[in-house]
């Protein structure tokens, strides 16, 4: 009989054997289960630090928003300017008192403004530069070209015109502020945008709107999360 149905010491034998790869498939499952938990500590730790950037980004945006207003809040009207509290852009939205139609040239309301502007400025902005990363002059324009110009045509028109006009822009306030040169050449660029972002009403082009120049301060809050992302 034993020869046919095996003997009790082979049964036993087997069910030790199974017994022990229970315990084996027990620990691995234990094993798995620590390095879950554990990338699951680094994973939220990781977010943790990355919420601390999201909120302290918040909360400089807000603080440099509430400088420039508290700085330009009497002028805002007499300049014809705005403020973003989202892009933190100070808009100059009066084209016809920035620059002469088709002209890169500053008109000489523009430069009695900038007299008073830009230092104020760069002035508001220096508590914060360690966040950010660039200030960028910003030049806009409306959809119309030169007449008989194919849209392609006026495009690049206009972008050699705010091009233009941001370079002016540049160079007349760094001869304002020489003390200030070497940081205003190594953080302040003149980008020139044409007609890509114009203002709309109701779904309609607003030309006169459209048609302004930017100072934008952009922070460094994404800079500061790849950092914290290169560095786990």
């Amino acid at each position: 009989m034993d020869k046919i149905f095996g003997s009790s010491a082979n049964t036993q034998d087997s069910g030790e054997h199974w017994l022990t790869v229970s315990d084996l498939m027990a620990g691995l499952m234990m094993v798995f289960l620590f390095i879950a938990i554990v990338f699951m500590m680094i994973t939220q730790k990781e977010n943790d630090k990355i919420k601390d950037v999201a909120v302290a980004y918040q909360e400089n945006q807000v603080a440099i928003f509430e400088a420039l207003e508290s700085e330009f809040e009497k002028d805002l009207t007499k300049w014809g300017a705005t403020i973003d509290k989202e892009t933190l852009a100070f808009n100059f939205q009066s084209p016809d008192v920035l620059f002469a139609n088709n002209q890169t040239k500053l008109s000489a309301a523009y430069k009695d403004i900038l007299d008073v502007f830009f230092p104020r400025y760069i002035n508001v902005l220096a508590p914060y530069r360690d966040s950010l990363d660039e200030i960028r002059i910003e030049g806009h324009t409306s959809s119309v070209g030169l007449r008989g110009s194919t849209e392609a045509q006026a495009y690049f028109y206009n972008m050699r015109l705010s091009q233009g006009r941001t370079r002016a822009v540049l160079e007349y306030g760094y001869a304002l502020m020489p003390d200030e040169a070497d940081w205003i050449k190594a953080n302040i660029a003149a980008v020139g945008f044409s007609s890509s972002r114009l203002i709309m009403k109701d779904g309609i082009e607003d030309p006169a709107k459209s048609r302004r120049v930017s100072f934008r301060a952009i922070t460094n809050a994404d800079i500061q999360i790849k950092r914290i992302l290169e560095a786990q």
